[in-house]
């Protein structure tokens, strides 16, 4: 074995495992997600200033730059557990799993600070709470949402962070997750519908899976290099970049 194989293989091994490399590209990719977000919000927002929609404008980049700021150590930790538990994906499926997810994260989130708002008062001791938008919620869809959301947030976990799961059981799992989300949002937006609260629960969603799909297809898709390929995948290495002459 030649000098510069010894280098090679002594670098390999005093430097990170593949998993940690993987974790680390996936807390990268958050970053990288949550600017989408903010930035997608933002100019989703913008163009209802122009065609006489200045509440939403003025409702919602404020509230859901409030809502990455709460979300984004949590993201980190379950990004970094994510990465070091999982293999690579292609592309596609990443982009479009991460796509979902995140529509999930934006109308659950979204829902859950305007629920934890209205629960602890937040519009009377903050003027920044104080618009108007979804003010009067309640009824018996204000008492069902933390359950129905816990247990929908519980049921994506397991799907994505089980290994030893059946892919299709995964999958029945995520859907069955997702459609307790939406059932507990929608009948928290119907307690009391606004137009105002509507646009920003879909421009969250929207928002939010245009950030996903950054961080599926970018970073789980790619974090960890080609040691994370699952065997068997039809993800193909990548070639070796040609030696400077």
């Amino acid at each position: 074995m030649s000098s510069s194989q010894n280098g090679r293989a002594a670098g390999e091994q005093g430097g990170l495992q593949p998993r940690y490399r993987r974790a680390f590209g996936c807390v990268t990719w958050l970053y990288m997600a949550m600017l989408t977000f903010l930035t997608a919000n933002f100019f989703i927002s913008l163009a209802f200033r122009y065609f006489g929609g200045e509440e939403v404008y003025n409702y919602v980049p404020p509230t859901l730059a409030y809502l990455g700021t709460v979300a984004l150590v949590p993201g980190m930790v379950f990004a970094a557990v994510l990465g070091a538990r999982t293999y690579r994906a292609p592309r596609r499926v990443a982009g479009r799993v991460g796509a979902g997810v995140g529509a999930l994260i934006g109308f659950s989130g979204f829902l859950s600070l305007v629920w934890i708002s209205a629960a602890l008062g937040f519009a009377e001791r903050d003027q920044a709470f104080r618009s108007g938008t979804f003010a009067d919620v309640g009824g018996v869809a204000f008492y069902l949402f933390p359950p129905l959301t816990l247990a929908a947030a519980v049921l994506v976990v397991i799907a994505l962070y089980s290994k030893g799961t059946d892919p299709s059981r995964r999958w029945r799992l995520g859907l069955a997750g997702a459609g307790l989300a939406v059932l507990a949002g929608v009948g928290l937006v119907l307690s009391d519908p606004d137009a105002v609260g509507i646009a920003a629960v879909l421009i969250s969603a929207v928002s939010a899976a245009l950030a996903g799909w950054v961080g599926g297809a970018g970073g789980y898709a790619r974090a960890g290099g080609d040691e994370m390929i699952p065997p068997g995948s039809a993800i193909q290495p990548r070639e070796p970049r040609p030696k400077p002459r």
